[in-house]
Formats: structure tokens, sequence, C-alpha cells
């Protein structure tokens, strides 16, 4: 449950964490040997952690990229798709700066691990792949798998974010577990990421 702290003076919706040293790079990065989809919407949140002026990408920043590339994504979360997009938009101009110069650890986590990533997102990323896994074989992540990783961890950012818009996780992980129900099929078609420019401008953020 995500609860309301003080951290000094400054009342968040997510636990607060006091600004940290960079955490020394003791593990792989958690986006290495991905191929596909799920590469490009990796290479997606790190350049929107850039932008913001984040040293590390969080579940935020994965969920932004989920939302504007996968077409499965946006499916899930249509009915929270615009609130949430006009969420995200703000990052770097209002909504998101609570966050800043702070350690996404989702509780219990440690704050140890690979230096560019939070550790709810590295975590977010390690189940991803395990749940890839039991689908049999040596078959690589999908999108739908990382945000039903996110979506597993009531505490991190993407799911603030989520029950902000109006949402919960519960309903979005029964729908992405209707995705590996017995004779359900992905579809091959291509669909073009989705175009947030108008909501980028609506929200003054270039």
């Amino acid at each position: 449950m995500i609860g309301r702290r003080l951290c000094g003076e400054v009342e968040d919706v997510q636990r607060c964490s006091a600004s940290v040293p960079e955490p020394p790079d003791t593990a792989p990065d958690p986006g290495a040997g991905l191929s596909g989809a799920l590469a490009g919407i990796v290479s997606g949140a790190r350049r929107r952690a850039l932008r913001d002026g984040d040293e590390q990408i969080d579940t935020a920043h994965l969920l932004h990229s989920l939302l504007q590339e996968d077409p499965r994504c946006r499916e899930v979360l249509r009915p929270h798709l615009a609130r949430l997009l006009g969420l995200l938009v703000q990052r770097s101009i209002g909504y998101g700066l609570r966050w800043q110069g702070t350690v996404e650890d989702s509780g219990s986590l440690p704050a140890l691990g690979h230096a560019g990533w939070s550790p709810a997102a590295s975590l977010a990323m390690d189940r991803a792949r395990e749940r890839a896994a039991t689908r049999g074989g040596t078959r690589d992540p999908r999108p739908v798998d990382l945000l039903a990783a996110l979506a597993a961890d009531p505490d991190c950012r993407a799911v603030a974010l989520l029950r902000d818009a109006g949402g919960e996780p519960e309903p979005l992980l029964a729908a992405l577990d209707e995705d590996e129900a017995p004779g359900h099929r992905e579809g091959d078609e291509y669909v073009r990421p989705l175009d947030v420019s108008d909501l980028r401008a609506r929200h003054g953020e270039p």
C-alpha cells in the first residue's frame, strides 16, 4: 500500500528517500542482452531519464516508454491512458519533481545494484525475465512481461502513477495474465508508436 510519509518538511504520496550518493555499480546492467521491442523500450526509458536530469532509470520511465512504444500495453491501460500520459509528460516540469534526487527503493529493497537503475526498476526487469521463462524455452521477455512486473510491485512509482490516474494494479495483472492463457496468440501486425506530441505541447514539454 502506498502510504504518505513525512520526509523532512516535504509530504509525498510515496516513501521519501533522502538524497544519497549514486550506489556503486555492483550488478550487471539489467537491460543487457535484451533484443527486439523490449530493448527499444529500455533505450527509450534511458533517454527519458537523461532528459529529465535523473541519474537512474526508474519504473515511471519504464512505464512511459511502454505506453509510447507498445500497442498491447496501451490497450490494457486504455481506460487510464490519457490521464497517465498527461501525468508522465509533466515529469520534468511538475508532477515528478518530488522524485528528483531520491532513490526509488520500493520498501526493503537494498539500494545497491547497477548505478544507472533504481532498485525497483532493476527488480522489475528481473521479474520480466522470470515471467518470460515460465513460457518455456529461451524466449526473451516482451513488453507485457515488463508491464506485469511493474504492476506486481505495489510500492513502485509506476503503480503510484497508475493509482493517481484512477487505476489499480490488480485488474491490470488479470488482463495481462489472459495473454498467457492457452489459445491466446499475440498479433504480429506492426502498430505505429503512439504520438503524444499534442500532450507534450499542452503541458509545455519540449
